[in-house]
């Protein structure tokens, strides 16, 4: 089997993205403790904590599911596609407020939480379809989801943690 549709191939990877992610909700935790007032007290930043929450979250969940010995490609793939379809729906529910902004800076601020949980969500979730069908190099979807949703934390939790100190 092609290294794009054997989960086994990819432990190293799982272990990694494992320990990466709950080490950063550990301090995305401690940020938004520290700054809880200020967060509290701006439109869209609680919103954005969550947000940033799920997106971890979703990566230590999809790479413990990895990290299970003996399940098929198939199970795997329903696994990846129930979290990814989970957050997907976690986060349409949210709301996005724009704090203060009006017209373009609202457009474009909602435009920026939207791309973010699209470019990072949905190719967890095409990972998850393509997986068990074994079609589009469906690991490989994987490995960018991750990437993507862990770069989208990170600089979230940068917001979180410094930005709304200036």
């Amino acid at each position: 089997m092609s290294a794009a549709y054997a989960p086994e191939q990819w432990k190293d990877l799982f272990v990694a993205t494992a320990g990466a992610s709950a080490a950063l909700l550990g301090l995305l935790f401690v940020a938004v403790s520290i700054n809880l007032e200020r967060i509290l007290s701006y439109r869209g930043l609680p919103e954005r904590a969550l947000e940033t929450l799920l997106l971890l979250l979703a990566v230590l969940i999809v790479s413990i599911c990895g990290l299970m010995p003996g399940q098929s490609h198939v199970a795997f793939g329903a696994e990846i596609l129930g979290v990814a379809s989970l957050m997907i729906a976690i986060s349409v529910r949210l709301p996005i407020l724009s704090g203060d902004a009006t017209g373009r800076e609202a457009f474009q601020w909602k435009m920026s939480r939207w791309g973010l949980r699209a470019v990072s969500m949905v190719p967890l979730w095409l990972a998850g379809l393509f997986e068990p069908l074994q079609v589009a190099g469906a690991l490989y979807w994987l490995g960018a989801g991750i990437c993507l949703a862990i770069a989208g934390a990170v600089a979230s939790a940068w917001v979180l943690m410094v930005e709304i100190l200036r």
